[in-house]
């Protein structure tokens, strides 16, 4: 699946991720390829990207949009 992760500033991550886990408001959350399409809040912590190697990046909330193996999240802030 394609992911990117944008902030008011700039595009942190822009790639293909196999499953990524997310800081929801309510609980943690994964998401993997052919997921149900899905909007979320998230709140502070780690979002993981699994793909080639692993990658954490630490947001301040925002929101996250699962549509056709196409994953797209919207952080106030990477930390």
């Amino acid at each position: 699946m394609t992911l990117e992760i944008i902030t008011p500033d700039k595009k942190i991550f822009s790639g293909e991720a196999t499953a990524v886990t997310f800081p929801g408001t309510e609980g943690q959350f994964q998401v993997l390829n052919n997921h149900a399409a899905l909007v979320s809040t998230l709140g502070k912590g780690n979002i993981i990207v699994e793909g080639n190697g692993k990658e954490t990046f630490i947001v301040d909330g925002g929101v996250v949009e699962v549509l056709n193996n196409k994953v797209l999240v919207l952080a106030e802030a990477i930390l």
